[in-house]
């Protein structure tokens, strides 16, 4: 073990840790220059897919070689590549006719109708039922589909939920709840036994608002919702309720009135469509250097370099989707970090210190906000063997700490992790928030605490740009930023150093201040609806069903027997095609509930029987 006693000294706003004669620095002015060229016009965002991430994956590459990183010993390169589904578009194939009574219809693609762009494709056609809003909500006693037969039929839902705007709603009132997501609506309707799915706008609550469709790619889901499901203008709709003697405004109405429903078979309504989604399977990489040590035990550090491109369908600023969002400090931040981080650690190698005990793995993933993707990929098919890893770092959106604060989760994960950071944050500026030590959250350390590796997240927390075109390079605090960096220097030195490593200990997941990162989806099975069941998902979704990375010690799902690496693909009476089939499936039930659950275990089927807890 090398013994290094050290300080921290401040020269001209850089920070210099001292050991010895040569001293490697931070330097605020190239970390905010990587930023910039990152969070750049010319980088577009970062869409995962683009060839803007495969330019920043580029300047990554360099800045690693530059530094004297290396790759992984057997790799192919500093890039790990991995297929990604990045988007959908629509494909030349799209029809939708409607026969109503004596009068057809042959709508016209993005005038009067237009897929959304996590519906299946395929050729569909059948009797029509209107399903109110689609929704079926035990929690608030409502339930458009009771007493309805809807199998093999084509739905009609009304876009988002009951008493919209009324406060005193037993649903969220001018919040919307999940079951106002289109994919809650398509995956109800497919538990239910529905053949497609038809969206139409609820104009009684937004009557100031255009007749336009969403536009295609903006509507948040999973890659295939595994049904047909399309938009229809409500003008068009309208006259198909009126030939059957309806009328959609006042239908709404009155289950907004008295949440009753008010579902019915539109008689001799027939519709034939045929839905073209064509999907696109790109290659991207994961960017890995490495800097050896004295062993093979090593520590990570890592942070995502992907963004939104565009917006799409994650943008917290939907009227602005289609514009540039730079991702600042989500997360070029957090790539600049890891990219200083390996400068700083490469010079004192560079300066003639001898090597430490361990090595240091930096790698920055592509994916992560399609769903800890490239994290997740890594994690399943490590380039050095996970065994061998001390602590995973990762840095996720560091750019902006607020009066001096820095979240720091995953300090439970280590039996050492607590108390090697406390000694180091009595001489640190910043104030640490232990909030959540779990090691569980909507970031790549996810994937490694389902590996039972020990995690460290550092996160300066959230504000008003985030996801937004707004999120610049010109709103870093650079400084505060590099204080975040010393810290986890030093704590990665004495990772690197320190005789004992530390040992993963199972914490269970608290609420994350990073939520919502992942579309919309904790990563906790449920999304925070429904009762406790006890799986963490493996985001990296199989071709059908939820595969669990992790299940927690002591929940209704370890208790039944279920392990990680289980496929969940039927939950109750639903089948679970992706997690938001479970997600919609697990919220329709209660605490005490005994649910008989199927998985696949090494392709082969097992049911076990697991009761639900209260979520706590």
């Amino acid at each position: 073990m090398i013994r290094r006693n050290w300080k921290v000294v401040f020269v001209a706003g850089a920070a210099v840790f001292a050991f010895g004669a040569a001293a490697p620095s931070f330097d605020p002015a190239r970390y905010l220059d990587h930023i910039k060229f990152l969070a750049s016009p010319e980088l577009k965002g970062r869409a995962t897919g683009s060839p803007e991430l495969e330019k920043a994956g580029r300047y990554i590459v360099d800045r690693f070689r530059a530094d004297g990183l290396q790759p992984v010993a057997g790799s192919a390169g500093f890039l790990q590549p991995f297929p990604v589904t990045t988007s959908a578009k629509l494909g030349r194939a799209n029809r939708f006719e409607v026969s109503a009574g004596a009068d057809s219809q042959d709508l016209q693609v993005e005038k009067e109708f237009l897929p959304v762009n996590f519906s299946s494709s395929g050729r569909v056609s059948g009797a029509v039922v209107f399903a109110g809003y689609g929704i079926t909500a035990p929690e608030y006693s409502y339930d458009d589909y009771a007493g309805l037969d809807v199998k093999g039929k084509i739905v009609i839902v009304l876009a988002h939920e009951p008493q919209e705007y009324d406060e005193n709603s037993v649903f969220a009132g001018k919040s919307y709840t999940d079951h106002s997501q289109y994919y809650s609506k398509a995956s109800n309707a497919r538990s239910h036994g529905a053949r497609a799915v038809v969206l139409v706008k609820d104009r009684l609550n937004h009557k100031q608002d255009k007749e336009d469709l969403d536009k295609f790619g903006s509507i948040n889901g999973p890659a295939d919702a595994a049904i047909p499901v399309v938009e229809v203008r409500d003008d068009i709709a309208q006259q198909w309720f009126r030939a059957s003697g309806k009328d959609l405004e006042q239908l709404q109405g009155a289950i907004d009135g008295d949440l009753k429903p008010r579902s019915f078979e539109l008689k001799g309504v027939e519709i034939r469509e045929n839905v073209d989604v064509e999907r696109a399977v790109k290659t991207v990489n994961n960017v890995v250097g490495y800097l050896a040590g004295q062993t093979d035990e090593y520590v990570i550090v890592g942070a995502h370099y992907d963004h939104l491109g565009l917006g799409e369908q994650f943008s917290m600023a939907p009227s602005l989707a289609g514009t540039v969002h730079p991702g600042a400090d989500d997360n070029a931040s957090g790539t600049a970090g890891v990219l200083e981080l390996a400068h700083y650690f490469a010079s004192r190698y560079a300066a003639g210190q001898p090597k430490p005990k361990r090595g240091i793995l930096f790698i920055t993933f592509a994916g992560e906000e399609l769903g800890l993707l490239g994290s997740g990929y890594y994690a399943n098919h490590p380039e050095m063997p996970l065994s061998k890893a001390v602590t995973m770092i990762n840095l996720d959106m560091i750019g902006r700490p607020r009066d001096g604060k820095i979240f720091v989760g995953g300090a439970g994960t280590g039996s050492t992790l607590r108390a090697s950071l406390d000694s180091l944050t009595a001489q640190s500026p910043l104030k640490v928030d232990y909030s959540d030590n779990s090691g569980y959250g909507s970031s790549d350390h996810t994937s490694f605490t389902t590996k039972q590796v020990p995690v460290l997240f550092f996160f300066s927390g959230l504000h008003g740009d985030y996801h937004k075109p707004s999120d610049t390079w010109d709103k870093i605090d650079t400084a505060g930023a590099v204080q975040v960096l010393q810290l986890v220097a030093e704590i990665a030195t004495r990772l690197e150093t320190d005789a004992e490593r530390p040992q993963f200990i199972r914490v269970q997941p608290k609420a994350d201040p990073h939520s919502g990162t992942v579309s919309g989806i904790s990563s906790s099975s449920g999304g925070g609806y429904g009762p406790n069941f006890g799986s963490i998902p493996d985001f990296a979704e199989p071709p059908t069903g939820v595969r669990f990375a992790d299940v927690k010690e002591g929940s209704p799902a370890a208790v039944a027997g279920l392990k990680a690496g289980d496929i969940l693909i039927k939950f109750g009476d639903k089948d679970i095609g992706n997690l938001y089939d479970f997600t919609y499936a697990l919220r329709a039930h209660k605490a005490g509930d005994e649910v008989v659950v199927e998985v696949l275990r090494n392709d082969r089927k097992l049911t076990v029987t697991v009761k639900l807890t209260e979520r706590k």
